[in-house]
């Protein structure tokens, strides 16, 4: 298998990101005769290291001529596209970045298929997410699997992924073997979402409050992980194919409560609540209704909804069979080891130095 990923190019976009340049490091680490090129709409960044025979071009993938352009210079034989738009907190639960989310997330994945497909690339991957499912919040996802459909009732990202994601199945073929992988929340060395906006609890006095029951399980995925699941997924179509056409969760398989998974990050930075307040459910999502109020009246931006309230007490876990037996994966970098990666390499970037915890 090693010699048939090393013959091969890959293209992958938005390698010079979080995920894209996890997924690099960790196919040029396990097939390091394996020709690579990014595009991306940014140029390499140092926080996001790239080995150094790693071809870089700025492209943007909702402009199918540069898309085009790219594919027929590089010409490649596995296409990887993890390129897209993941709103931030604020706008996660509103519908304000609604036409950028689609255009890119969406119309960006049928450029990259079409020019995959029209330039004669044997396989395609794309990196999807959980949220094609779990983005209806209205519904707890206690040990799903792929069975479950996809919500027509969601957020602006899991209905963009999910129309996406289908684009990508369908278009699988003889010719053109593709496959969805749907990571978890991410979490890793880089990340500039999850740990920091629950690191930022701290310095806004944040960290005593528990919305609802604070014992509702959810998935992470480390992104070494999810990098790793990549590999294997180009190893698979460009062997045994038996992946084609299908979606598979990725996470940790070690679901954690969402509470012990905050606390677990602020004990990191010598932080412990000095107290517990628990605000039940309801109660909060008033209070998120009443944020959301203020912020339209007023024109500013709230982290607090009914959204993020309902976020926060969801249950959403799934189960990582499928993965384990089409794909061979499993998750090599556990939680406790990843958030100490993480937090110490969040600290570094901030500036902090964090507390001796007897290691």
């Amino acid at each position: 298998m090693a010699e048939i990923v090393a013959s091969k190019k890959v293209l992958i976009s938005g390698g010079t990101g979080f995920v894209g340049s996890a997924i690099i490091r960790a196919l040029a680490e396990k097939h390091p005769s394996c020709a690579i090129t990014v595009i991306d709409r940014s140029p390499p960044r140092p926080q996001h290291d790239l080995p150094k025979q790693v071809e870089c071009m700025q492209v943007d993938v909702t402009n199918a001529r540069e898309v085009g352009k790219a594919f027929l210079t590089v010409n490649p034989d596995v296409a990887i596209h993890t390129a897209g738009i993941v709103p931030c907190l604020a706008d996660r639960f509103g519908r304000r970045l609604e036409r950028t989310v689609w255009k890119t997330n969406v119309e960006g994945t049928r450029n990259m298929l079409n020019a995959a497909a029209e330039n004669g690339a044997e396989a395609f991957i794309f990196t999807s997410t959980c949220c094609v499912t779990t983005d209806d919040l209205r519904i707890s996802y206690p040990n799903i699997n792929e069975r479950w459909p996809t919500s027509p009732a969601s957020l602006i990202y899991g209905e963009s992924k999910a129309a996406a994601e289908a684009l990508v199945l369908e278009a699988s073929s003889d010719e053109m073997a593709t496959c969805a992988l749907r990571p978890s929340v991410l979490f890793g060395p880089g990340d500039y979402q999850l740990v920091p906006a629950i690191h930022a609890c701290i310095r806004r006095y944040e960290t005593p409050f528990i919305i609802g029951n604070g014992f509702n399980l959810w998935d992470v995925t480390h992104v070494s992980n999810i990098a790793d699941a990549h590999v294997l997924a180009v190893e698979n179509l460009v062997t045994s194919r038996t992946a084609a056409g299908e979606a598979f969760f990725i996470q940790n398989n070690e679901p954690i409560a969402f509470r012990d998974f905050c606390l677990a990050i602020w004990a990191h930075f010598g932080h412990i609540p000095p107290f517990e307040i628990r605000i039940p459910e309801g109660l909060a999502y008033f209070a998120g209704l009443a944020c959301e109020i203020t912020s339209w009246v007023t024109g500013s931006t709230t982290t607090l909804s009914r959204g993020s309230v309902r976020d926060a007490c969801a249950v959403r876990y799934a189960s990582g069979d499928k993965a384990k037996a089409i794909l061979g994966y499993e998750a090599r970098i556990g939680i406790e080891e990843g958030l100490r990666q993480s937090c110490e390499e969040y600290a570094r970037r901030i500036g902090v130095e964090l507390p001796d915890r007897g290691r």
